[in-house]
């Protein structure tokens, strides 16, 4: 009986082991993120949706619970440290632009821009360094990774280096948070919900401009991404 009862004990360990490693290696990215040599889109768009979607969502939902928090927090006078202390840290004055900076845009957008930056989850800088968005490196101390073209042929171009990719998504909601070229965008999302309504203050983000935009609600629209926000 004890003989088995201890092999009962042994399996047991051995699951929760694996199950463990497992769920550990998913929160992490540690998935083979090394897309295969021929891809239909439709398998290609899968894949990324596999590997973005839930990071995505998870990253939104802690965001969006700490808006919330912070904006009930404002309308009943509570934890005025806290929220002096945020002010500080996005370097601003009043609690609207706090808010502004708090609120996480829609996961549709992030989808969006995700997929044009990483063209799906096929580049090299997010094979090697989890940058899907694409986000520019100025520190040379911090983890990065060189492109393989040089600015107008002389300068390299660093590209930002992430053990995760939830790592790449908290970093790019920061970017667009504190960034002085987002405040436009940061004013939509904190006015809007509605993606289509937002993505103009990301004229920005991209040298093309009003293209770039375009291009953003286009991924949007047709790839119905619109369903995540729900």
């Amino acid at each position: 009986m004890k003989f088995v009862i201890l092999i009962s004990m042994l399996l047991l360990s051995i699951l929760l082991y694996y199950f463990v490693v497992s769920h550990k290696d998913v929160q992490q990215n540690k998935i083979d993120k090394t897309p295969p040599k021929k891809m239909t889109v439709r398998e290609k768009k899968e894949r990324f949706k596999k590997l973005l979607i839930p990071a995505v969502q998870t990253v939104y939902a802690k965001l969006m619970k700490r808006y919330k928090k912070i904006a009930t927090d404002m309308n009943e006078g509570k934890n005025q440290k806290e929220i002096e202390k945020l002010k500080l840290q996005y370097n601003v004055l009043n609690d609207e632009d706090l808010l502004a900076c708090l609120k996480p845009h829609p996961v549709s957008i992030v989808l969006a821009q995700a997929a044009m930056e990483s063209s799906w989850a096929t580049s090299r800088f997010f094979v090697k360094a989890n940058n899907i968005f694409g986000m520019w490196s100025v520190n040379p101390k911090e983890p990065r990774i060189a492109a393989g073209e040089k600015r107008d042929g002389k300068r390299t171009i660093w590209l930002r280096k992430f053990s995760s990719i939830d790592d790449a998504i908290r970093a790019y909601y920061q970017l667009m948070a504190k960034g002085k070229a987002f405040k436009e965008f940061r004013t939509l999302r904190l006015k809007y919900d509605d993606p289509y309504k937002i993505t103009p203050g990301l004229d920005k983000y991209s040298e093309i401009g009003q293209v770039y935009i375009n291009e953003i609600n286009q991924v949007i629209k047709y790839n119905k991404f619109t369903v995540y926000d729900k």
